[in-house]
């Protein structure tokens, strides 16, 4: 029970950012998950890897043979290949790697559906999802949990966004509700819950806005003896210059919700684009299954193929 508590501690400081950021962006959210790691290709293609393949099949595409590399590829680019022209071109790849995002998605909330769903009813309902969740515990009050200080405000902030989720307030989330709950980022509807659960671990002394030494705060605890990266003074004139719209000092709810809430960016678009300039040998602009094979190393556990363990011959909806 302390493993699934400490679990949800972690989700209830949302998930971190799709299109993977230095330790200082943590916060921001853009949509589904492309990875979790860095996209920086002078240390490596691990990201474009997770774009094209998705991260959460097993990662065993690199033991394969070269053979066996080729062919699971080979139909893996068919599947892509939606108008069958031989070509995998921009919308083709965009739309792919949509739906590895939202295949992510629809895992995740399988994944806890399971647990939650106690009386197997087709539904959550809130008493279910906390008695999972934090069992006996309530009746004690948290009072022999050492933690009690962070568990007791996480329950009352998983209740305010399962209710906010609960969009016909009957108590009990829907499967597209829960998917609501667990990944607020994803639905207009939840994203007041995202701006008010980040201000509430941000604004430290609970003026309803947050400082400069608040924002750099939830980034950077300075050790003894240690100097301030040289990433703390760029996010310090990130604050001045563009977090801080209205130049009053603080940043307001609103002024959160565009540094949390990019929704124009569409990581998905331009982790396509990516992936077309970096293997179009002939720079059509389209890519072939020999142009992909030459780049094999470059793309095979990418999240194109879910780390290399998608299972090509599951005829999934696209």
């Amino acid at each position: 029970m302390m493993l699934l508590l400490k679990s949800l501690a972690s989700l209830c400081i949302l998930a971190a950012a799709a299109f993977a950021v230095p330790a200082q962006e943590k916060r921001i959210h853009h949509q589904a998950d492309l990875s979790e790691r860095g996209h920086d290709d002078t240390h490596g293609f691990q990201y474009d890897h997770e774009a094209f393949l998705g991260k959460e099949e097993a990662k065993t595409f690199d033991q394969l043979t070269p053979e066996e590399s080729k062919d699971k590829l080979a139909k893996i680019v068919d599947r892509i290949d939606m108008d069958k022209d031989g070509y995998i071109n921009h919308a083709e790849l965009h739309y792919w790697i949509k739906h590895r995002q939202r295949s992510y998605i629809a895992e995740n909330v399988n994944k806890h559906w399971k647990d939650y769903d106690q009386n197997k009813d087709g539904k959550i309902g809130w008493e279910e999802y906390k008695n999972t969740t934090y069992g006996y515990y309530l009746g004690e009050e948290f009072d022999d949990i050492e933690d009690k200080a962070t568990y007791k405000p996480l329950l009352t902030r998983d209740e305010r966004r399962f209710k906010t989720a609960d969009r016909d307030g009957d108590g009990t989330a829907t499967r597209e509700e829960f998917t609501a709950f667990l990944h607020p980022e994803e639905y207009d509807y939840m994203r007041d819950v995202v701006v008010q659960e980040t201000m509430e671990d941000i604004d430290k002394n609970g003026d309803g806005k947050i400082d400069l030494t608040e924002y750099i705060g939830d980034m950077f605890t300075p050790e003894d003896g240690d100097s301030e990266p040289d990433w703390v003074q760029t996010e310090r004139k990130h604050f001045s210059e563009f977090r801080d719209a209205n130049k009053d000092g603080y940043m307001d709810a609103g002024e959160v919700a565009d540094w949390v809430l990019p929704g124009e960016v569409d990581h998905a678009d331009n982790e396509a684009k990516h992936l077309i300039h970096e293997t179009d040998t002939d720079k059509d602009g389209r890519l072939t299954l020999s142009e992909l094979l030459d780049k094999i190393d470059y793309i095979k556990i990418s999240t194109i193929t879910d780390y290399g363990g998608m299972r090509v011959d599951e005829h999934e909806e696209l």
